[in-house]
């Protein structure tokens, strides 16, 4: 009897751990792996490059079987590129550029995001190239830089090629010459890997391709793996919307017109709440922009002048002084050794002309309501012509602003008698004869 229930306890417990490790494996995620996709359908910006070091930062921490950015992009700024394809490189988890869909464009700045990826692959009817750099409106970058950028750009993109193993004179002649090449050009060039029609595809051909990272390589095990797609959270598409350096100025403009209001006009509330929310937004969209700050310095100038303007007398002087520092700083803002981006001349020109007028609007408004005469209080009575009631010797009463005061004469003033206020005191007024001739 004991050793059937030694034999029955030993099978009980056996079923009980089998029973746990079931459960267990039934809880467990499943160890096929996954991969991590992001879609980037926008232009190069200090907003992309967050949501891009956000995404390699979410794949490495979750082990990832590799991240795909799903590209589409014009290009952008140069200093975002940069810090897009850094992070890139030193990423330790693969990291693969697909240009798609049928349609999309990896210009400019987008060419050396893909090439920077472990994998760089293209769908049919897509495009990548014209990689010279340009100013932030699209123009040619100033004779005076012209070369400096462009030498930064060819030494920059030539080692990107030598560590991934693209056609380098490729490269150089989308910087100098801004060439073009379609998907299968571009794969016969051996400017991308391959050529794939849609996602299905491509997951399919990352099966088993490997990959050289600092030495070693790895095969990468796509097949069957769960996809992941993942967000821009609520800051990245702010960031997004706003770092654009034109969205960025207006929002600076709109910020500081707004609390200038509000300090000149007390009270008034919704310009200030309007001034104090687009500031705080152009402070976090410019502390990811290359910002000159004798820019900042010639604008802040500005508002500190049309305040002066209110307190005293320039006779427009403080008003030009204003207009021109307003006009230097936004010149200025955006140009900083190394960028060639500046503010576009069709939102500069508007805004400086509009946020100055309504500078010198309020302040004209405000210098006149100092100046005009009280119409409320004891101030009001000084200067109103009256008459005396009665005899004023020296006191009496008169009758001004259609009601009967006690009064103080200087000197006799008899009744019936023209009287001018001279001061109030407690509801006592002093009053002079008029004399009338």
């Amino acid at each position: 009897m004991t050793r059937i229930r030694s034999t029955s306890g030993k099978v009980l417990i056996g079923l009980l751990l089998a029973l746990s490790l079931f459960a267990y494996a039934a809880d467990s995620p499943s160890d096929t792996g996954h991969l991590n996709l992001i879609e980037v359908k926008d232009s190069i910006n200090p907003g992309t490059e967050e949501f891009i070091r956000y995404a390699i930062g979410r794949s490495e921490e979750d082990s990832a079987e590799c991240l795909v950015i799903l590209l589409d992009t014009p290009g952008g700024l140069m200093t975002s590129m940069r810090g897009i394809v850094q992070a890139i490189l030193n990423a330790s988890v693969p990291v693969v550029v697909y240009v798609y869909p049928s349609g999309a464009q990896a210009a400019s700045a987008g060419v050396l995001i893909t090439v920077a990826g472990d994998v760089a692959a293209m769908a049919p009817g897509t495009n990548i190239g014209a990689a010279h750099p340009v100013t932030g409106s699209g123009g040619d970058v100033p004779s005076t830089m012209n070369e400096k950028v462009v030498n930064d750009m060819l030494a920059f993109s030539r080692s990107v090629a030598a560590q991934r193993g693209r056609n380098a004179e490729w490269l150089e002649k989308a910087v100098k010459e801004s060439v073009s090449a379609t998907a299968e050009e571009a794969f016969r060039l051996n400017v991308v890997d391959f050529v794939v029609d849609d996602i299905p595809a491509l997951v399919k051909k990352l099966n088993g391709w490997e990959i050289e990272r600092k030495g070693q390589r790895k095969a990468l095990r796509t097949e069957g793996v769960e996809q992941r797609w993942l967000q821009p959270g609520l800051q990245h598409k702010v960031l997004r919307g706003i770092s654009n350096p034109n969205i960025a100025y207006i929002l600076l403009m709109i910020g500081l017109a707004g609390l200038y209001f509000e300090l000149s006009q007390p009270g008034v509330v919704v310009p200030g709440v309007i001034g104090g929310i687009s500031l705080i937004l152009a402070l976090y969209a410019l502390q990811t922009l290359p910002v000159n700050y004798a820019g900042i310095l010639f604008i802040l100038l500005a508002v500190l002048f049309f305040i002066l303007e209110i307190k005293m007398i320039s006779h427009g002087l403080l008003s030009f002084a204003g207009v021109l520092s307003l006009t230097l700083g936004s010149i200025m803002l955006f140009r900083s050794p190394g960028s060639t981006m500046h503010l576009a001349l069709s939102v500069l020109i508007p805004t400086v002309a509009t946020v100055s007028a309504f500078f010198i609007t309020v302040a004209t408004l405000a210098f006149n309501a100092q100046r005009r005469k009280p119409q409320t209080g004891a101030e009001v009575m000084i200067g109103l012509i009256g008459e005396a009631a009665t005899d004023l010797s020296p006191q009496g009463k008169v009758f001004v602003y259609g009601e009967l005061w006690n009064a103080e004469a200087e000197g006799f003033v008899g009744a019936g008698e023209k009287v001018e206020v001279v001061s109030v005191n407690n509801l006592k007024l002093k009053v002079k004869r008029i004399s009338v001739r």
